[in-house]
């Protein structure tokens, strides 16, 4: 299918989001180039699967993006490029401002001296720290309580100085727990190391894990456990093709949660993956992990307001099923 919209760099686009939303800017009609490290994303999804141009490269390397800029029809940059392991952000800060934020700074400063102004931005649901209400609004209160929320902060601010500076326009995206896979098995979640609940939850009923541990049953929820927001990747990937849909059109900069604005307990999680997967589960109660809130729940309304956004795909178990298809032909062949 050629293309019939301008060409994308899409940062991080050999990831776990960054590929969904390669296949979306594809289905859409936008050509797409990919620029990824390749430390944590997989060359395979990107000249296999998606076939589109993948430069193996840094967002730290200048030179690298002024001739990425120069010689390529670049008209917009959606921007996955970034270290997303909370506990390893607590533990080695120094990588994360590094590649968070200098990175992010340097793609940012080569757009502007190349005159690409429109600019897509994975943040983070994390930005908000603790909830003070939920579901959690676009204008509650930034305060991280981690370096990678503190990361995406520093960042959703750079743009806002960028955009009065030097006319950069912008949208971010706070998302909240991506899960799920392409419908089709194409693409899927890989994580190494894998920390998210649902692919831990399935890699034990595969039998690639001896159980699930279970980080605190006395939360004040109605069965003790952490409740989360889990939003389809599907979802998010048509969400940053509206978000870049808005800004060709010559929109103001923008901020926008992502989530189905209901939430699901880790024992629902783990309930509803027996029932997809027909796989016994087993659960070791551990105790609670610093740090986590007993809740986290977006709402997505302005999203849906101003984007015409809507979760195709909300229902969890249609989400664990489609993640348990990706699992099983990932792991299994």
């Amino acid at each position: 299918m050629s293309p019939t919209k301008p060409t994308v760099l899409v940062t991080g686009g050999a990831g776990y989001i960054g590929s969904h939303a390669v296949l979306a800017l594809q289905q859409a009609g936008y050509g797409v180039i990919v620029l990824d490290n390749l430390v944590y994303g997989h060359r395979e999804l990107v000249e296999d699967v998606l076939k589109v141009e993948l430069v193996v490269g840094d967002t730290n390397d200048r030179a690298l993006l002024d001739q990425l800029f120069a010689s390529r029809e670049i008209a917009a940059v959606m921007h996955f490029a970034a270290y997303a392991y909370v506990g390893e952000s607590v533990t080695d800060p120094a990588k994360y401002y590094e590649n968070n934020v200098v990175g992010t700074l340097r793609l940012l400063e080569a757009m502007v001296a190349a005159n690409i102004k429109k600019f897509v931005f994975s943040s983070t649901c994390a930005t908000y720290g603790v909830p003070k209400t939920v579901p959690i609004p676009e204008d509650h209160p930034q305060d991280p309580i981690n370096p990678y929320g503190a990361t995406k902060l520093m960042v959703e601010r750079i743009l806002a100085d960028f955009d009065v500076a030097y006319g950069l326009k912008s949208v971010c995206f706070r998302y909240f727990n991506a899960a799920g896979a392409d419908s089709e098995g194409r693409l899927g979640e890989d994580h190494q190391p894998e920390t998210h609940l649902i692919p831990l939850v399935l890699l034990t009923a595969l039998g690639k894990r001896d159980s699930i541990s279970v980080f605190g049953t006395d939360y004040p929820t109605e069965d003790g456990t952490c409740i989360r927001d889990y939003i389809h990747v599907t979802d998010l990937a048509s969400a940053h093709v509206l978000g870049l849909d808005y800004l060709m059109q010559d929109n103001p900069s923008e901020k926008f949660n992502l989530g189905n604005g209901s939430g699901f307990s880790v024992k629902q999680i783990i309930d509803a993956a027996r029932e997809v997967t027909g796989r016994e589960i087993k659960v070791v109660e551990c105790d609670r992990r610093a740090g986590d809130p007993p809740a986290l729940i977006g709402s997505s309304g302005k999203a849906k307001e101003i984007l015409g956004w809507k979760p195709q795909h909300a229902d969890i178990h249609q989400i664990i099923r489609d993640a348990w298809n990706w699992h099983q032909r990932r792991h299994l062949v």
